[in-house]
Parts: structure tokens; C-alpha cells; sequence
């Protein structure tokens, strides 16, 4: 398995994952980074998250989703839902409905954001073409303050949709978060830490499985910063009981 990128749809549909610096994700998604920078202020004010069942209470999170819309290139926000995995994608916090702060109107309404959701769309849909993408956006803070913090607590896992970014918004006094990258059905694997800002990783869901190590402290106040979305064909994940017409749309 390798990381190129140089051509994020080619990388994808050959290796599955593709890496994208800073400059590619100006010139493959469109969006610039001093701009992006404008909105690595909203991580400061994430609620925590008090979901986590391993006890800890190192994560802050927000959560909103989105529809693209891929002939017109049009993104709305969908009426709030609560966040839902089965475990069979997540054994720690599959099968519960978790329900998050949304993320604040200044980011959403901001250009630069809605931008990027519908370059990474776009991307996506050159890789798969389908007509629509639900999106679900988190915000994620994992700090230091109690000693070491768990970017991924579920450990390596796939997320039961079809296309992953990560991207990396910050990282401020701390050691460790190297992001491995396996495949779902081999032994090829890639290994490295995102460290400049708003780096990005994209994954195909289906044909990978993921996971950021622990993070520890370097100093006073270390934290790591990312936003994870998720881009699923076939409707937003809901339980059992609440497929149905009604939970593909909104």
C-alpha cells in the first residue's frame, strides 16, 4: 500500500487512501489554507464528550450533518440527528445514540467550510459517481490534561460508509497520534503522524481500517485538533428501527 498525493481519485481507487498536504488540499479541493486557518478558532469552545465508556474525559466534540447534492454541487445542512454506528463498525460506543452539540452557524455558514465539504464531495464522486453524499461532520479536541488522550478509544476500525477524511487542525504539545492505515482484507499497512496544519487523509471505508495512536503530553496545555467527515451513499446510519424512506433524507 502507498500514499500519493499527487492525485487523490487515482490513489484512492488504487490504494484505497490518499494523503494530501496542505497545497494539494488548495489544489485538488479547492480550498486555501490561510482561509481554512480562519476556522481553527471554533475548536476552542467544543463541549465534551460525554459519551466516552472507557471513563475518560479527554475528548470535546460538535456534530452536524449534510447533504451534497453531486450534479449541482449544492450542500445543505440536514435537521439535526444524533450520531449512530452498529458495532459491527463500533464494539465501544456502536448501537447508541449519541447526541452532540451541533457545530456552531459561524462554521457552517462560512464559505471556506462549505467549500471544502463539496471539494471533498466532488473528489469522492469522480471515485464514485452517485447523486447524493450524506455527510457527517465531527469536530474533535483530544486533550492531555489527565495524562494521555485517545484519538481512536474503538481502536482500529472501519465506519460503515463510504468515503473518510481526516484532516488535522491543530496539534499543540504532545507526543504520539501516528495514524495507521491497514488493509481491511490484507497485511499492507502505511504509518505516519499528520503534523502540519489542515493535512488530510482520505479513505475508502469499505477497503481500509484505521486508527490514530494515543497522545501524551510535551507540556502545559496539549491538545490535538481534527475534523473527521464521513460521506455515506445510501442515507445517514440510523438504527434498526428507523430504517426506512424517512432516514435517507431530511
Amino acid at each position: 500500500m502507498l500514499l500519493r498525493g499527487e492525485d487523490a481519485v487515482g490513489a484512492l481507487q488504487e490504494f484505497g487512501c490518499a494523503l494530501l498536504t496542505p497545497v494539494q488540499v488548495e489544489h485538488q479541493l479547492h480550498s486555501p489554507a490561510r482561509a481554512l486557518d480562519e476556522l481553527g478558532r471554533f475548536w476552542e469552545r467544543l463541549p465534551r464528550d460525554t459519551y466516552l465508556r472507557d471513563g475518560g474525559r479527554y475528548r470535546y466534540r460538535r456534530h452536524s450533518c449534510f447533504v451534497y447534492e453531486t450534479s449541482s454541487g449544492r450542500l445543505e445542512q440536514a435537521p439535526h440527528r444524533a450520531h449512530w454506528q452498529p458495532t459491527d463498525y463500533n464494539a465501544l460506543h456502536g448501537g447508541m445514540e449519541r447526541w452532540f452539540e451541533p457545530i456552531e452557524p459561524e462554521v457552517v455558514n462560512n464559505p471556506v467550510w462549505q467549500k471544502f465539504l463539496a471539494g471533498l464531495g466532488a473528489a469522492f464522486t469522480r471515485t464514485r459517481p452517485v447523486d447524493r453524499w450524506y455527510i457527517e461532520a465531527h469536530q474533535f479536541r483530544i486533550d492531555t490534561a489527565e495524562g494521555i488522550g485517545r484519538p481512536t478509544p474503538e481502536g482500529a476500525h472501519r465506519d460503515g460508509v463510504d468515503y473518510v477524511a481526516v484532516t488535522l487542525v491543530q496539534r499543540h504539545q504532545v507526543r504520539g497520534g501516528e495514524t495507521r492505515v491497514f488493509e481491511a482484507r490484507g497485511t499492507a499497512g502505511v504509518r505516519f503522524t499528520m503534523v502540519e496544519p489542515w493535512t488530510t487523509l482520505l479513505l475508502d471505508d469499505a477497503r481500509v481500517i484505521h486508527e490514530t495512536t494515543p497522545i501524551q503530553p510535551e507540556g502545559a496545555g496539549g491538545v490535538r485538533d481534527t475534523l473527521v467527515l464521513t460521506y455515506r451513499a445510501g442515507g445517514f446510519q440510523s438504527p434498526p428501527l428507523a430504517v426506512g424512506p424517512a432516514s435517507a433524507g431530511f
